[in-house]
């Protein structure tokens, strides 16, 4: 009997300490920790998370490589004094992970709107299952305040397996992890936290997609799924655009040395 080959692959689940580091970080940013403010201590954290010390130490241990916070021997760690420096710093950075994103979306839009038409026309049950369960697994996240991004590409990926054609999904795991940048799980993140609001665009437009697949519609499909990704591209080039003049702004206004 010849042999098959299969396609096996095994989809990334966010690390604990990152689903930590994404927490807390989002409170440095809205404010809610003030500069020079001691954290809990790691056995208060290991509570109010619910997970081990070493992903406590792993996960302060990101935001202190990060130089978010300050780890002072036999005192605790400390919120940075300058954070909104460190803040700036990480702006613009994930301004150059914009440009990258933009050209990701490129390549995305020349493969996956076609795909989303022949998924559509060639799906099978447990393919259009898959797309579903991507879709609220997405939406479970989303309500529980956890990283939605390996859902999101969990979702895009069933959609090329939809096509029964095996390049459409080879092509999408060539991009991996860099097809959704703002996975805040992800070293390709644009974002410094996820954005709830930002987060329900996406799944509306997602449900859009995922209703013209199960309707069998091509045509409403590659239509869903161009605006999907042509909404992502202008989003993130406003995003661009407001980071570079964020980023001007700090250096004309910072003091001379």
């Amino acid at each position: 009997m010849a042999d098959t080959a299969i396609d096996l692959r095994v989809e990334r689940r966010p690390k604990l300490s990152e689903t930590v580091v994404a927490t807390i970080r989002k409170q440095l940013l809205a404010g809610e920790i003030p500069p020079g403010r001691k954290l809990p201590t790691e056995g208060q954290l290991t509570e109010t998370f619910g997970v081990s010390r070493t992903v406590i130490r792993e996960a302060l241990a990101r935001l202190a490589a990060d130089g978010l916070v300050e780890p002072r021997q036999g005192a605790g760690v400390f919120v940075s004094e300058h954070i909104s420096t460190t803040f700036g710093v990480l702006t613009a950075e994930m301004g150059a992970k914009d440009s990258i994103a933009l050209n990701v979306l490129e390549v995305r839009l020349a493969i996956e709107i076609e795909s989303a038409g022949l998924a559509a026309l060639r799906r099978n049950a447990a393919q259009e299952a898959a797309i579903q369960e991507a879709f609220f697994e997405f939406e479970r996240l989303l309500l529980d305040g956890q990283p939605t991004g390996p859902a999101d590409l969990a979702f895009h990926r069933a959609i090329a397996s939809a096509t029964n054609n095996p390049f459409y999904v080879e092509m999408l795991d060539m991009l991996g992890r860099r097809a959704i940048p703002c996975d805040v799980t992800s070293q390709w993140s644009t974002e410094l936290v996820q954005s709830d609001d930002y987060q329900r665009g996406l799944q509306r437009e997602h449900m859009v997609i995922l209703n013209a697949i199960s309707a069998g519609d091509a045509g409403a499909a590659r239509e869903a799924m161009r605006t999907h990704l042509t909404n992502s591209q202008q989003r993130y080039r406003e995003r661009l655009q407001a980071r570079q003049a964020y980023y001007a702004h700090s250096v004309t206004a910072a003091p001379a040395g």
